[in-house]
């Protein structure tokens, strides 16, 4: 477990993701990254059904974390459970209730390059392609501070200017040592954005 930064890589007018994605592929392959495996983030919405005012509770998984299921609250207070918090949420139905259609996941090839693992992932909400999420972890370090303009140096390679800061909701933690809630709520947060997008270019009904 090292240091991740999470980057939405915009696909241009005109092209499809999935070429996109394979472009990225490519690139990766062209500096030296070896493909190892693959990897899927998940996240469901559940609405709470008691309370006056509504509460989202975010439920995440990450194939590299398989035993571990990440809560998170609308305050962004995070609880990490293992896998046997999912059975728990069918019991408490009468508290929360998953919300309709709003499944979404990052799921791609992941790649070694060195001390680095690089993911290119395709968004699919509710089965729908949303977007490209691109993760970079470098892993012999756990402060961010200390490795950003090595990881800053190999991101832009890729992805250009588009890393020319930390992620958001990292920018406040670069000293704190780093954790695997930290790369969840980064996800988070681009899901979030993602579902918004996709809410405003519904058509009325």
């Amino acid at each position: 477990m090292g240091v991740s930064c999470v980057y939405m890589y915009p696909v241009p007018e005109g092209r499809s993701g999935a070429h996109v994605v394979e472009v990225l592929q490519k690139q990766v392959e062209t500096i030296g990254g070896v493909k190892m495996g693959s990897f899927v983030v998940d996240c469901e919405s559940y609405l709470s059904i008691m309370l006056s005012v509504s509460k989202t509770l975010q439920i995440l998984h990450n194939t590299e974390y398989p035993a571990s299921c990440f809560a998170v609250l609308d305050s962004g207070a995070t609880l990490v459970a293992d896998t046997l918090f999912n059975g728990l949420l069918s019991h408490l139905k009468a508290y929360y209730q998953a919300r309709k259609g709003s499944k979404i996941e990052s799921k791609g090839n992941r790649y070694q390059l060195a001390d680095f693992v690089i993911k290119i992932g395709s968004v699919t909400l509710s089965g729908s392609f949303k977007g490209i999420l691109v993760e970079v972890e470098y892993c012999p370090s756990v402060i961010a501070s200390e490795c950003w303009n090595l990881m800053k140096e190999l991101l832009q390679s890729l992805i250009g200017n588009i890393a020319e800061s930390p992620p958001p909701s990292l920018k406040m933690k670069m000293d704190e040592i780093y954790t695997p809630a930290m790369t969840m709520l980064q996800y988070l947060e681009h899901f979030n954005n993602f579902r918004k997008a996709a809410a405003v270019s519904q058509p009325p009904r």
